[in-house]
């Protein structure tokens, strides 16, 4: 049977939709496809933008459809029949007291997710910051992030740890958001709302994690080419996981002798320009720390798994993984990047 013209659209919407279907379907299985769900809130601030959402929500869909079961009842009701005259229908005019409710309901309404919005807003942008709360100074770059604990003498990279908080020992977490560049916008949908970085203009948001685990973010803020890879993971940790990572972090770097080469290498190089390594000559700040790069999971601002191989082809040719990036191509040779993989490996 032939399908008519009209059902052809359809036919393909349907086709559309099942190859979408098939080709994310492997991402979905693959384990390193990660996703983030603002309906899964786990900090205070995030619960009470979730709820406020919601609530929202409701009042606008409640709305729609009572506007829409009108819309379509009168459609309905009064559409043109054979038999109708020709002439112009009888018009026939509202009443005031109608008028004055459909004016003054969504008066009410809008006074309503005023109010609501208002009191969240002032709840976590006015929250008291407790003397045990944990203080980190997040620095947006083109295109990674800088995490800087004040407080403990840590700087690490693109990977945030934060301590657990629960009702029994609640530990909250302060950020000051800075930008090093351009404008960039931190958000983590689990953690938080999106707050943005602006240069010349701190800005600060709190979270207090209360489940263990990764969570997901990204800079939401078109920020340059390489904007879409500009990801963020924060850990959550429980107290012992926190304890050995604060202990771990504030090491110097490792000295090994087995791999001399490839440190020569590497502080002789334009490398200690950008990047510092703690307890050596590197001491540059415009690209990340790396006293302890193989803490990370990624590398690149989770642009590519922490591996001696993507460490390779990285050095060798950061616009492999991200075209666009600010770090140039060092033109070793690939003796000389296998020397300094091998040092680059030793920074746990």
């Amino acid at each position: 049977m032939q399908l008519k013209s009209g059902a052809r659209p359809i036919r393909s919407c349907v086709f559309l939709i099942v190859g979408l279907f098939l080709a994310v379907t492997p991402l979905l299985a693959d384990s390193r496809f990660v996703s983030s769900n603002t309906f899964l809130p786990e900090t205070t601030p995030a619960r009470d933008i979730y709820y406020l959402a919601l609530f929202a929500l409701t009042i606008t869909g409640c709305l729609f459809v009572v506007v829409g079961s009108l819309i379509f009842y009168a459609a309905f009701k009064y559409r043109a029949r054979k038999g109708d005259p020709e002439n112009e229908p009888a018009q026939v005019y509202g009443s005031a007291q109608v008028e004055l409710a459909w004016t003054i309901i969504p008066v009410i309404i809008i006074v309503v997710l005023f109010l609501t919005t208002a009191r969240i807003i002032y709840a976590i942008q006015n929250a008291p910051v407790p003397s045990s709360a944990l203080k980190v100074t997040v620095i947006g770059h083109q295109f990674w992030w800088e995490f800087r604990y004040p407080e403990l003498g840590i700087v690490t990279a693109n990977e945030m740890h934060v301590p657990l908080s629960t009702s029994e020992q609640p530990d909250p977490t302060f950020l000051r958001l800075l930008s090093a560049d351009v404008d960039h916008s931190f958000w983590v949908p689990e953690l938080g709302g999106k707050t943005d970085l602006i240069p010349n203009h701190p800005n600060e948001m709190w979270m207090d994690p209360q489940k263990a685990g990764v969570y997901y973010g990204q800079c939401a803020q078109f920020c340059g080419l390489e904007h879409s890879k500009m990801l963020i993971r924060v850990y959550v940790d429980t107290p012992a996981q926190w304890a050995a990572w604060v202990h771990d972090q504030k090491q110097p770097a490792v000295d090994d002798p087995k791999v001399a080469a490839g440190r020569q290498i590497f502080e002789t190089q334009a490398c200690v320009s950008c990047h510092a390594v703690k307890g050596t000559s590197a001491k540059g700040t415009y690209g990340p720390d790396l006293t302890h790069l193989m803490s990370r999971a990624t590398i690149a601002a989770g642009a590519a798994d922490n591996t001696p191989a993507n460490l390779f082809a990285w050095i060798k040719d950061p616009q492999t993984f991200k075209p666009g990036a600010n770090m140039p191509a060092m033109q070793l040779s690939d003796q000389q990047i296998e020397d300094v993989v091998a040092y680059l490996t030793t920074l746990h």
